[in-house]
């Protein structure tokens, strides 16, 4: 349903160190930076794993309060996707583990970026 999604970030490199090691053991890597002649001098990247699917574009306007949530293929990826992120400077916001109340089988993980953004990765397989 959603082609693709985008958040504002307050610092372009700590958003990208960020983001390039939460993401690694998703699979999920930068594959675009669109020419700051074409955003008007500001930084734009795409993110995901066969086409740009998760836009960071740096602005002076962020705020917490967004959650976007990631598909993992494995409980251990949503694990490895936590530490990774905790170690890139994210906050704990739900160290990984079954959620059955959110649904059966939902095995999540979830940080806050550095500018409070709620990220998630999830596995839907059963153990």
């Amino acid at each position: 349903m959603i082609d693709h999604t985008g958040i504002p970030v307050s610092n372009w490199a700590s958003a990208q160190a960020f983001y390039d090691a939460a993401f690694a053991p998703l699979g999920i890597k930068l594959l675009s930076i669109v020419p700051e002649q074409f955003t008007g001098g500001v930084k734009v990247g795409g993110y995901g794993r066969t086409k740009p699917d998760f836009w960071l574009n740096e602005s002076g306007e962020t705020g917490p309060g967004r959650h976007y949530a990631f598909t993992a293929s494995s409980r251990a990826e949503v694990d490895a996707f936590y530490a990774a992120a905790i170690a890139a400077g994210g906050r704990d916001n739900g160290a990984p583990g079954p959620r059955p109340h959110y649904h059966e089988n939902y095995y999540g993980a979830f940080v806050f970026d550095p500018d409070g953004n709620n990220i998630e990765a999830v596995c839907h397989a059963p153990e």
